[in-house]
């Protein structure tokens, strides 16, 4: 729902076409407007959708709980997390902060597992204190949260 009250949604069909679909204000049952996407339009759309909502809602809590903060960061090729698993990286226990999600090729991963593996490009986003994340983003360039 808009603020200016229209719906709108978007509709996955099981043969993998999607479509951008916008209901009638008179009506909310009846579709007014049905627009197929293609499979990059839906991935920019889903994008869009996905890591901005992700990070606003962030930002938000950040507004609300003084001293916490959220930070995105890259994980460099050449770091030695690349291939390895998130438990791996040990980062709450060392810093304090949490890897809350991974942005991998317009894609969200939410509250990532610890048996999740980092890939080079990968963009983890992190909540903690500015300590926390300066830790984090240590260990995933070279491994040391206090170097």
């Amino acid at each position: 729902m808009t603020e200016s009250g229209r719906r709108l949604g978007v509709v996955s069909h099981r043969n993998g076409r999607r479509d951008l679909v916008l209901y009638d204000p008179d009506d909310p049952d009846a579709c007014q407007a049905d627009i197929p996407l293609t499979d990059d339009e839906a991935e920019a759309l889903a994008d869009i959708l996905g890591a901005s909502l992700l990070l606003g809602q962030l930002s938000g809590l950040r507004e609300q709980a003084a001293g916490l903060l959220t930070e995105q960061v890259a994980i460099p090729a050449a770091s030695s997390y690349v291939g390895r698993k998130l438990g791996d990286t040990k980062a709450r226990t060392r810093t304090g902060a949490s890897i809350v999600a991974v942005l991998r090729h317009g894609e969200v991963i939410v509250s990532p597992e610890p048996a999740f593996r980092f890939a080079a490009g990968d963009v983890v986003v992190v909540v903690g204190t500015r300590h926390g994340l300066d830790g984090v983003t240590a260990i995933l360039a070279d491994g040391d949260p206090d170097g």
